[in-house]
Formats: C-alpha cells, structure tokens, sequence
C-alpha cells in the first residue's frame, strides 16, 4: 500500500529534526548489534575448522568428543588441550602438553611420519560471555586491554554484560509497552467513546487496580512462582497498562460529539470504525506523548526491580543488578560510571526519538 501524502509530510518532519533523526541512527546500530551479541562476545569460537569440517559452537552442542576429546559433555573451547585437538587433528599428546604440540604441529605439519591436519577457529572480538567467569586476580578488577570496561566482583566481563544486558532492557521494554498500551489505548477508547456507566464501572475499576501495591505483588509471585523474565514481563503488563488510560479517554470524550462523528454515526459506519479509524489517529498526538514516560518507566522500574534483588533471576546480564554491584562496591568506580552512562544513552535516544515522533504527528506542524 501507497504511502499517503500525510504520512509522507509527518516522515519529512521527522528527519528535518536531526537530534530525533540521529538518536534514531545511533540507537538503531546499538540496538542491531546487541541482537548480535552471540557473536560480538561469547566464549565459544563462532567458526571451528577440524579435520575439513565447519563446526558453528555458538549456535550448536558440540560434545568434546567431536574433536577428539574423551568426555561426551560440551567441549570447553578455551581449555589449552581442547584448543590443541582442534589445531592438530586430535593428538592425544595434547593433555600431556599441549602447547609443545600445538607448536609441534604448526612447525612441521608431521609427526612420526604421519600428517597432522591443522583446524582453526574464529573468535568473538569479545572472547568473554555474560556468564564467563575469569579466575585471575582479585574481582573486580579495573579496566585493561583484556577486560575494556573490568570485571564485576564475580570476575564476569562488564562490557560483555553491558552488551546483553542492553539487549535484554530494550527487548523487555518493547514487550512491555506494546502490548500495555494496546491494552491501555482500547480500555481508554472504549470509556470515552461509550461514555456513561461504562466509563463510570471502568473508571472505579481503575481506582481499585492503582491503588493496589505492585511491589508485594510481585514479591509474593516471584516467592511463589520464582524469578523469571516472562513472570516479569506478565506482571509489568498487569500494572502499567492504565497509563495511558486517562490520556485516550480524555481525547475520546473530547472527540465523540465532532461534527464529523456525529455524520458517520449517522451514516450508519459502526462504533469499532469510528473510534479506530476516524477519533483514534487525531487522538494519537497526546497518546506519543506519554510514550516516552511509559517507555522510560518500564527501563527504570525493570532496573529498579533487579536493584531491589526482586527483577530477573541474579543469573541473567542486568544493568540494574551491575548498578547494585557499584553501591556494594565503591572501591570499584567503573561498575557505576559504567552503570551510569549506559542508562543515560539509552534513556536520552529514546527520549530525542519519541519527541521527534510526536512533532512529526502533531498537525499544528504537520499542516505548517
């Protein structure tokens, strides 16, 4: 389907407002790269060549015995002697040392009259995964060549967790608000188009369910149930859908007597098709509005609920539980700078772009 020539004007007004536009840009790339992550910082390689064949241990189970290895669990690809059966097709000499025969075989190609077939493998750039533990000196460590952003007080990589928990804050955060503010925006059009007792009943329904405390709530389903990423998300939505209630409602009570509404009723076009078709999109200014409070409020109560020790279980890359490590460490500054600022980035692209797109829809500009 065509673009219209509105959409087209709200489009133009978009990219006319560069710090909307650019936020757009740079937050597009961070968050493309994340959804990446496997293959930015993991510790297993992305490509593995052995005996002539491609082996993928990012995306597969490879048991240790695939390279000749003794032990049917997954191979450890940063062990020293899994690294050499890789290089020289298997040599069993490899547990007793094997970077002699690592050098062994690259230096010759043969021994004892035998060919050694030579494997390779292509790491990440970052060799560390959000769970990798690195058992080298006290934790946390500061930030060096091997570690960008240092180790957090479990020896785990800061910038590798940064990277999935990134990801994981904005894929959350996306879950969350669209389907709370589907919810939110029809509940909203439905009292202010119905009006009367029904916006009567929902209205007292709304006063009970925000009155009712969401964090015991959560506290008893987590104690119950356990901590999990889908519980979190299903009990996100559950308390922030009426956000947006109040808005919509308000631009539908305003709307449903226009001239334009009273002609379609009488034309006989349905209530569905009047209030989404016709009252709905003049009503989306003051709905891209909230947005960003809404988008923002999920970030910060997701980063509040891991600071607070009761948001995704301790195992998963957050940054509100990096930023309960820079509290219960101070002597370790670059876990709160490092804390700070990927908050700060990421809730002011996100804030520059939902302005951009609210002035974009707005018609005093659109029709300017």
């Amino acid at each position: 389907m065509a673009m219209t020539e509105l959409n087209r004007r709200r489009l133009r007004n978009f990219r006319r407002n560069k710090r909307a536009f650019w936020s757009l840009v740079i937050f597009s790339v961070l968050f493309v790269a994340s959804l990446f992550a496997e293959l930015i910082a993991n510790d297993r390689p992305i490509v593995v060549n052995y005996k002539g064949g491609y082996y993928f241990p990012v995306y597969r189970f490879y048991p240790e015995t695939t390279f000749g290895g003794d032990f049917g669990t997954e191979a450890i690809y940063t062990d020293p002697g899994v690294q050499c059966l890789i290089r020289t097709g298997g040599r069993e000499e490899c547990w007793d040392d094997p970077e002699a025969v690592t050098k062994e075989a690259a230096g010759t190609g043969m021994v004892a009259g035998e060919p050694v077939e030579k494997g390779w493998m292509i790491w990440p750039p970052i060799p560390y995964h959000y769970r990798t533990i690195n058992n080298v000196g006290t934790a946390p460590s500061a930030p060096d060549r091997a570690h960008l952003l240092g180790t957090d007080d479990t020896s785990r990589d800061v910038l590798a967790r940064v990277i999935y928990g990134f990801r994981l804050s904005i894929m959350f955060t996306l879950i969350v608000t669209v389907v709370s503010s589907l919810i939110g925006i029809a509940a909203g059009a439905v009292q202010g188009y119905f009006g009367g007792r029904t916006d009567l009943f929902l209205q007292r329904m709304l006063e009970i369910w925000g009155s009712t405390p969401s964090l015991y709530v959560i506290i008893i389903l987590f104690a119950i149930l356990g901590r999990s990423f889908w519980l979190l998300v299903f009990v996100s939505i559950l308390f922030g859908w009426p956000a947006l209630v109040g808005v919509v409602r308000a631009e539908f009570l305003r709307a449903r007597n226009f001239e334009y509404v009273r002609a379609a009723r009488a034309l006989g076009v349905s209530d569905r098709k009047i209030m989404f078709r016709h009252i709905l999109p003049n009503a989306m200014v003051a709905t891209l509005t909230m947005l960003p409070f809404v988008v923002t409020g999920t970030i910060s109560s997701l980063a509040a609920l891991d600071y607070l020790g009761y948001g995704l279980p301790t195992s998963a890359p957050s940054l509100g539980e990096l930023a309960l490590q820079a509290k219960q460490n101070l002597q370790a500054p670059w876990l709160g700078f490092t804390a700070f600022f990927s908050f700060a980035i990421m809730l002011s692209l996100l804030v520059f772009i939902f302005e951009g797109i609210r002035d974009a829809f707005d018609p005093r500009k659109t029709f300017r």
